[in-house]
């Protein structure tokens, strides 16, 4: 039975959907599954799945700060690999998050056997750009960090079409060697989420934003959407919901009050997954406020799998993931945000259309259960005793690279 040590950057496995589902689905192809990330009283919930932690750095802010916080995470997960590796020899390892620091950890490891497969979700250079508002000498770093990641692996995965070209062109790869893997939700986590009036607040009507609040999330820009909503739309009948947690709430939660939107949202934080579930299944409308181009909005997958409709920016990928569940505002237009929000609650037949558009998709095309024969396609051609060390071969999602 192969063994495969799964290393998510300054994450819990608990908070970490898509690691969650990985380890699953690998506890299922036959595997012995390690994983490695920052403690948290949650980690100890996929079954077959041994956890190794460490202590949670202090959240990092500013440069410096950035720097001690993915500092300390690196030198212990390190510590954790090497130790893992002594006692208990892995023949497969994958290293996610941001920045692309990890195969310096990996690579040793592919020298002594092991295949490495780098998971992208996010571009470094690209996140340190919208964080600081610069192309400086650590952006150039982190390009080079994320050339050298993609250089060392045996093969990359990303998330969508924009990545993986981002993939190949940057990290000048050969065919085959990068694969699409969506981050879908599982139809089997969702299946038995129930309504919850109570979680409209006595309102009629309830709007959510759910998700990781960092800078490049926007939630700032989903108040301000539901400010006019609430104050130039003159609406009494809808209460705005952000679940989630994460630097930039603080400063979302004062600039609801600064707006005097105060008694009309609700910043509950992480909640147990039944928790989520719920407010998913009370949504009228779904709210995603990304305005980065190439990402595969998660959020929206998950309105799409309860059938909430939502409203995002026109972005390349957003469109291309939910099409038809979606209405698409001009990129960085709140007014125009507003409006369509305010439309769809008005709009109940649309929202049931929209709906089942997005349940359709997420079914047919998107769900983990579909995108999870992709992922172990990677693992079962590397691991694959009769390929030679370095045979890299293609694993094609829906036919198609």
């Amino acid at each position: 039975m192969t063994h495969v040590l799964l290393v998510v950057e300054n994450l819990p496995l608990a908070r970490d959907h898509r690691l969650r589902k990985q380890a699953t689905a690998l506890v299922g192809d036959g595997h012995r599954v390690s994983v490695i990330c920052r403690a948290d009283p949650g980690n100890e919930c996929v079954p077959g799945v041994r956890v190794h932690e460490y202590r949670a750095p202090v959240d990092g802010s500013g440069a410096l700060g950035y720097v001690r916080e993915y500092g300390h995470s690196l030198a212990a997960a390190g510590r954790l690999i090497a130790r893992t590796y002594a006692k208990d020899r892995f023949d497969a390892i994958q290293v996610s998050g941001t920045p692309d620091v990890y195969f310096t950890m990996a690579a040793p490891f592919r020298r002594l056997g092991a295949r490495f497969v780098f998971d992208q979700r996010d571009l470094s250079p690209e996140l340190y750009e919208l964080r600081f508002g610069r192309r400086d000498r650590t952006y150039r770093m982190l390009l080079h960090l994320e050339r050298a990641s993609y250089r060392a692996a045996d093969h990359v995965i990303t998330v969508n079409r924009s990545l993986q070209r981002v993939a190949y062109e940057r990290g000048e790869l050969s065919p085959g060697r990068v694969s699409i893997v969506g981050n879908g939700p599982s139809l089997a986590r969702v299946r038995d989420a129930v309504a919850q009036p109570g979680l409209r607040h006595g309102r009629l009507h309830l709007c959510l934003w759910v998700g990781v609040m960092g800078p490049q999330d926007r939630v700032g820009l989903a108040v301000d959407a539901a400010a006019d909503v609430i104050l130039r739309r003159r609406r009494t009948d809808t209460h705005f919901v952000f679940v989630g947690d994460g630097e930039s709430r603080a400063d979302a939660q004062r600039h609801a009050a600064d707006l005097g939107i105060a008694d009309f949202v609700s910043f509950p934080g992480w909640l147990p997954e039944p928790g989520v579930l719920a407010h998913l299944a009370t949504a009228d409308v779904g709210l995603e406020p990304n305005l980065e181009d190439i990402v595969s909005p998660v959020k929206v997958m998950e309105y799409m799998a309860l059938g909430v409709p939502s409203v995002a920016f026109d972005l390349t990928e957003t469109r291309q993931l939910a099409r038809d569940a979606a209405m698409y505002a001009r990129p960085g237009d709140v007014a125009g945000f507003a409006a369509l929000v305010a439309s769809l609650l008005d709009d109940a037949p649309r929202r049931a259309v929209m709906g089942a558009a997005g349940r359709r998709r997420v079914a047919d095309e998107l769900c983990w259960e579909r995108q999870a024969d992709a992922y172990l396609g990677v693992y079962r051609a590397l691991l694959d005793r009769s390929s030679s060390r370095h045979q890299h071969r293609p694993v094609l999602v829906g036919g198609r690279r």
